[in-house]
């Protein structure tokens, strides 16, 4: 079982820009999903080419991942998030839980389009968490 700790910046249509910027800094595997990739996901039709993720996968340790924010989303994403990522069910759902404790759930950890489980939280200090538990159990 496993668990990574990885910067997730979001960025206001320049995410696919950034993310190949910095490919050519860091070296390693780009992969992109669009939000047309997903059906679309709520966003308008001038968005629907923006990134719903992306993950620069530089090294076993290493990984950037970066998305861009749909314009209907409000608030001040400049500072991105923190993703926590892996295979370990316990461990990550006892983290959401955790981190959730006082805070704000953004987005429940269930089952996501992706077919991984998925969560999205702001702990009471303000701080942006991501939980992605990988594969079909959860």
């Amino acid at each position: 079982m496993t668990t990574q700790l990885n910067p997730y910046l979001n960025f206001r249509g320049q995410a696919r820009e950034a993310m190949e910027f910095y490919q050519s800094v860091f070296g390693g595997q780009l992969e992109v999903m669009t939000f047309a990739d997903q059906g679309g996901m709520g966003v308008p039709d001038s968005e629907s080419d923006q990134l719903m993720h992306s993950a620069l996968s530089v090294s076993d340790s290493v990984q950037v991942m970066g998305a861009d924010v749909p314009s209907h989303m409000e608030g001040d994403f400049a500072n991105g998030r923190i993703a926590l990522s892996g295979d370990d069910v316990d461990t990550l759902r006892g983290w959401y839980d955790g981190l959730a404790a006082g805070g704000t759930v953004n987005v429940p950890l269930e089952k996501a389009p992706w077919g991984d489980w998925f969560g999205d939280l702001t702990d009471k200090f303000g701080v942006s968490w991501m939980v992605n538990i990988a594969g079909t159990s959860g």
